[in-house]
């Protein structure tokens, strides 16, 4: 009786783990690729995460190597994909920009980061 009730214990434990884990939004991943290079300015920057976000409380921006915001500041969700972010650029000349993301999933839990990528 004592094994079922530890082997019991111990499954609900790891589910409830796993369940925790799997609760927030982390960047699964982005075009242009995460620390990648590309050989012109991309018309918009895509990042996709493991959950759906929610879009009034997230943000996505790209700053240039001043740390100025250079996107067109339109950051949205993909209207049939809820986990895919996008921000619209203007043509940016060559050099290395930071793409920071602060998401929000469905179910309230915050994560954030950044990434760079560089245009040749």
């Amino acid at each position: 009786m004592k094994k079922i009730i530890l082997t019991s214990l111990t499954v609900s434990l790891m589910l409830a783990l796993q369940s925790s884990a799997w609760a927030h939004a982390f960047l699964d991943h982005a075009e242009p690729k995460v620390g990648g290079t590309v050989g012109h300015s991309p018309a918009e920057i895509k990042v996709w995460f493991t959950q759906n976000l929610e879009p009034a409380f997230s943000k996505l921006e790209v700053q240039d190597a001043q740390g100025k915001e250079v996107d067109k500041k339109n950051a949205r969700l993909d209207g049939k994909d809820k986990s895919l972010f996008l921000v619209s650029l203007p043509e940016l000349p060559a050099g290395t920009y930071t793409v920071i993301w602060h998401a929000v999933s469905v179910d309230t839990h915050k994560t954030q980061g950044h990434f760079q990528f560089t245009i040749k």
